[in-house]
């Protein structure tokens, strides 16, 4: 079973992570804002730089930068070359006098909850009602976040809010669109964090060939190296890193003899 744990994350390492600045998945009509694609590169062939595809449902979207600004609803996604696709974004544009706006990334069990009713280009929103499954749980004078300190299964729902806007006039009560909200089970928090922190280290580039470091004794390991099994060489200085570190770059501060011809183990 743990094999199978360790297989499923290895499997998902490599998947960018896409985030959303500010963090809210529904906006106003005309407004902007900035998906984000921290992208973990797997192994290359040959130092170039890494360029981000974009993808709004199934259209290739035509910019390559890191971060983007959008405005169109829909379904966004990243991918870096080499990589997986992202997990989605949607974006939700709306023309209500009203919106609800709950975060777009995953809520956990004991983490807070927070979301925000929020009127029309900011203006401020009176009796103001939050709803869970239709069931009043809040009430502000005036506009202000709803946050559930530490957030419970029991806690998902479908949630709503009311209130009333000057315009110039006190309007009746208005309500938004419901929002689904799903808070998550905590033992699945620290498999998702250690994904997040294991997408943003730095990559390993095969810009120049490297091998593992020469096992003690007389039993040396086998290195493979552009689809070749050979010997390892032993490095005339030693790495700059320990061959247990996380973050060893090839190609700094090792250097290799040529290897046996044949094998395309020795420089270019």
């Amino acid at each position: 079973m743990w094999e199978l744990t360790a297989l499923l994350l290895l499997a998902t390492l490599e998947k960018p992570i896409l985030s959303l600045h500010p963090p809210w998945t529904t906006i106003f009509k005309g407004e902007r804002v900035t998906l984000r694609c921290d992208g973990y590169h797997p192994l290359l062939l040959e130092l170039r730089p890494i360029s981000t595809l974009w993808y709004l449902g199934h259209l290739l979207l035509p910019s390559h930068k890191k971060s983007i600004e959008v405005q169109t609803p829909g379904v966004y996604r990243c991918q870096t070359r080499g990589a997986p696709v992202s997990d989605p974004i949607h974006l939700s544009v709306s023309n209500d006098w009203l919106i609800l706006q709950v975060p777009y990334a995953a809520v956990f069990e004991g983490e807070p909850l927070v979301m925000r009713c929020r009127g029309w280009y900011d203006k401020v929103v009176y009796k103001l009602h939050y709803y869970h499954d239709g069931q009043p749980v809040r009430y502000f004078h005036s506009s202000a976040n709803y946050t559930v300190p530490q957030a419970r299964a029991s806690d998902s729902g479908r949630y709503q809010c009311s209130g009333t806007m000057r315009i110039p006039v006190e309007s009746a009560p208005m309500f938004s669109a419901k929002v689904a909200v799903t808070v998550q089970e905590a033992r699945h928090a620290a498999a998702v964090r250690l994904l997040q922190v294991q997408s943003r280290r730095a990559p390993l580039r095969l810009g120049r060939r490297v091998h593992r470091p020469r096992a003690r004794g007389r039993g040396a390991g086998i290195a493979l190296v552009r689809g070749c099994y050979r010997q390892p060489q032993r490095p005339e200085t030693q790495p700059l890193a320990a061959a247990s570190g996380a973050g060893f770059s090839p190609g700094r501060g090792v250097h290799h003899r040529p290897g046996p011809t044949g094998c395309g183990f020795g420089a270019r």
